[in-house]
């Protein structure tokens, strides 16, 4: 069925999961449950990684507490991104309901179907195995996860069978069995990472991180130079399924990780963040070609011991659902950072918080200090708490801030001031992954029952 507060501003008009607009969301009742992934890989914890629900209900008397996990049924996993089978692309289907978590193992390749009809205890559904995904599409590593509008599931994958680029876009049915790859023709297509679909305008763009065998073992400074770090933005005809435009950002445009389109479907611009230049990107189109602009950059820091210049490493990125307010994650730099994008030209920076770091500016909550810098991001629906968690990738993670996988992640809670701008940290929210019963574990990406700022695409 379909989960109750995604009903509460949809009227009697019977429908689907989600909301009938961006602003219907906006007035969505507060999310009360929030979903995240905590794992063990390169913490030399021999356990599974596991699902965790959150209480994030400040009338509650477990908030700000873990309420449940459920455990994976095979260790190495290496949990990263995950998504749901539906979304506010099928809310004009009654018979649809956003129900079950599609929750990918980085580097297994394994992805796990998740229940959530009892959302504060989800309960594993079904497995598919990474040989089966590899025999039938030639692909692994698992990351992005949207719904489709026919009820299908897309997921992005970074690699091939024996885990080189450019990976592809694996297609899973209603019933989640695997129905194939999505795109018809990719040539030009060098890596992949994350997409978004705006079909209004009959477009997808994706980007490019690099090959799992590339990443997987940690950051090597060779490799940029060596050309094995992508810096293209590819521009997919969503009918068609076909690769039509790509661009080189070059330099200035290293390793683009995040993609956004705007909310509003109506709209044709999207923000990407290039991690290793710390740039980000405005992509519109101009004369019935697509552009993409530099509209941001975080300078690098001299730091001792560094080879070069520290970068902020831009992460991640969300925006509002009124399309109002960028955020971003400086990981290396520990700052998040609040734009105000009404004019997607010309972003005004009026918020920024230190959340750890290398640069010795985070601080402490609740005694803890911050371990990590802010990388992973979930905005509430009507924009006005944002949730941070600070692990990356396992091995980068032990590259950088080693003494994460000792101390543990956080979830943090930052109040977002909409009228004015402005970020402030919450003291009285903290969930401490350091105490967990298998040891320290490190949590990334989060999603709300209700849906969130990086779930629901309209049609």
């Amino acid at each position: 069925m379909t989960h109750e507060h995604e009903m509460q501003h949809e009227g009697h008009t019977a429908c689907g999961p989600g909301y009938a607009s961006p602003q219907e969301a906006m007035k969505a009742e507060r999310e009360k449950v929030l979903y995240t992934v905590a794992l063990y890989g390169g913490t030399g914890i021999q356990a599974p990684d596991y699902l965790v629900a959150v209480d994030v209900d400040p009338a509650s008397s477990t908030y700000s507490q873990i309420i449940h996990r459920m455990p994976m049924p095979n260790i190495d996993d290496e949990l990263h991104h995950f998504g749901w089978n539906a979304c506010s692309s099928c809310h004009h289907d009654e018979s649809k309901a956003r129900r079950f978590l599609i929750v990918g193992g980085f580097r297994s390749g394994r992805i796990h179907i998740i229940d959530t009809a009892d959302e504060r205890a989800p309960k594993i559904h079904k497995v598919i195995e990474p040989e089966e995904i590899r025999a039938r599409t030639n692909l692994s590593a698992p990351h992005t996860v949207h719904c489709l509008a026919d009820g299908q599931i897309m997921i992005s994958m970074l690699g091939d069978a024996e885990k080189n680029g450019p990976g592809g876009f694996l297609l899973l049915d209603e019933d989640f069995n695997i129905a194939g790859r999505w795109e018809r023709s990719a040539v030009g297509q060098v890596y992949n990472y994350d997409y978004w679909y705006q079909p209004r305008h009959n477009i997808m763009i994706s980007t490019e991180f690099a090959a799992p065998r590339t990443y997987e073992p940690g950051f090597n400074l060779e490799d940029v130079t060596a050309d094995n770090y992508g810096h293209r933005l590819h521009f997919w005809d969503w009918q068609k399924h076909e690769l039509t435009q790509s661009i080189d950002l070059g330099q200035d445009g290293l390793v683009p990780l995040e993609v956004r389109f705007h909310h509003n479907p109506e709209s044709a611009h999207a923000f990407v963040g290039a991690a290793l230049s710390s740039t980000m990107w405005h992509c519109h189109q101009a004369n019935g070609t697509w552009q993409a602009d530099q509209v941001i950059a975080v300078p690098s820091v001299e730091l001792a011991g560094w080879p070069i210049p520290v970068p902020g490493l831009i992460t991640d990125l969300i925006l509002s659902m009124d399309d109002r307010f960028l955020y971003l994650s400086n990981w290396l730099h520990g700052d998040l950072r609040q734009y105000e994008v009404s004019d997607p030209d010309h972003p005004r920076l009026t918020g920024q918080l230190f959340l750890g770091g290398l640069l010795g500016k985070g601080g402490s909550v609740q005694g803890h200090k911050l371990q990590g810098g802010p990388q992973m991001l979930q905005l509430s629906l009507d924009g006005k708490r944002l949730y941070v968690t600070n692990s990356l990738l396992s091995t980068w993670d032990n590259q950088f801030y080693p003494d994460l996988a000792k101390a543990g992640s956080s979830i943090l809670q930052v109040d977002c001031d909409t009228a004015n701008g402005g970020l402030s940290l919450n003291e009285q929210f903290y969930v401490d992954f350091g105490q967990e019963p298998a040891g320290p574990a490190r949590a990334h990406e989060m999603r709300y029952p209700g849906g969130d700022c990086t779930s629901d695409i309209w049609v």
